[in-house]
């Protein structure tokens, strides 16, 4: 968190003392919660399989703030192919498994504080450091999440997202 961004919500009236540079999501949008009861089906974390067809894991995409050393990052689901889901469980906890070459997989999380639709869009799934979340990398499109990506974000763009994540429902 970055302590000299303090910011005033315009929803609550309140000021926070630091302006919040992560969040993350619970699940892929497609989990339902009567997936729960469903012996194919799984959700933990990391990794999420629904109803033995559908394979994703969670990861990090990380945006540089402009003008400063934070990193906003987001917790998001990518999906993977079948053999690709296995492969990356099976070297989930190995000692080196951030050698692995990336994952390609469609990006699972419909970030709303995006001008246009985050849901599959390419993405490579880099495996990192064992108890380190892959770091997600989206195609170099010309789609606002991924030049977001590239080239980075405000300060006033955290403070929008935080504004907008931070608000009362």
């Amino acid at each position: 968190m970055s302590d000299a961004l303090g910011f005033t919500c315009s929803h609550c009236g309140d000021h926070h003392t630091q302006l919040p540079v992560g969040y993350s999501t619970a699940a892929p949008d497609i989990w339902e919660p009567r997936f729960e009861t469903d012996p194919d089906s799984m959700l933990s974390p990391d990794q999420c399989v629904i109803r033995g067809r559908h394979f994703f894991i969670r990861g990090l995409i990380k945006i540089p703030v402009i003008g400063g050393e934070d990193i906003f990052s987001s917790g998001v689901w990518v999906s993977l192919s079948k053999d690709n889901f296995a492969r990356a469980r099976e070297v989930w906890n190995a000692e080196g498994c951030e050698a692995e070459k990336p994952y390609f997989g469609w990006f699972s999380t419909e970030l709303a504080l995006c001008s246009e639709s985050t849901t599959d869009l390419k993405t490579n799934a880099h495996t990192r450091p064992v108890g380190t979340r892959p770091f997600i990398e989206l195609e170099p499109t010309d789609q606002p999440l991924a030049v977001e990506q590239r080239k980075g974000i405000t300060h006033d763009r955290v403070r929008e997202i935080a504004t907008a994540v931070l608000r009362p429902a």
